[in-house]
């Protein structure tokens, strides 16, 4: 039986965290591999822009800065490797005009404002917004 302070999940919103940011962008990777690490369920809910470090390509070629060896693409994928789950807001894609069938194989799933504010409104769960 787990505590019952302890948190049921943790639900992240990318919602600055765009291509254009790249410096932005590692920061909510690691905190999501840190909490999956712990065995906390993550979950990551792309929005707005950063629907597309979900295309193929775009996240392997972006950085936080030239003195960080690790790609945003290669944070994510970390992520993903210890539990964290993907989600892409098919409004989000449409409005990036991004084909939802071409996404990085790591996506596993759609979610948008709903599911997110779901997490959101559910006490037992946490939320970051980055």
């Amino acid at each position: 039986m787990s505590d019952s302070t302890e948190a049921a999940g943790i639900a992240i919103l990318l919602w600055a965290a765009e291509p254009e940011a790249p410096h932005r962008l590692i920061t909510p990777f690691f905190h999501a591999a840190a909490a999956a690490a712990m065995d906390t369920p993550v979950e990551i809910y792309f929005t707005a822009r950063s629907v597309l470090l979900l295309v193929p390509g775009v996240a392997d070629g972006l950085r936080a800065s030239a003195r960080h060896d690790k790609t945003v693409g290669q944070a994510l994928r970390e992520a993903v490797a210890q539990g964290a789950q993907l989600f892409a807001c098919t409004d989000a894609l449409n409005a990036q005009g991004v084909d939802p069938d071409r996404l990085i194989p790591e996506c596993t799933g759609r979610g948008g404002a709903v599911q997110f504010m779901a997490r959101a409104s559910d006490l037992r769960w946490r939320t970051l917004v980055y």
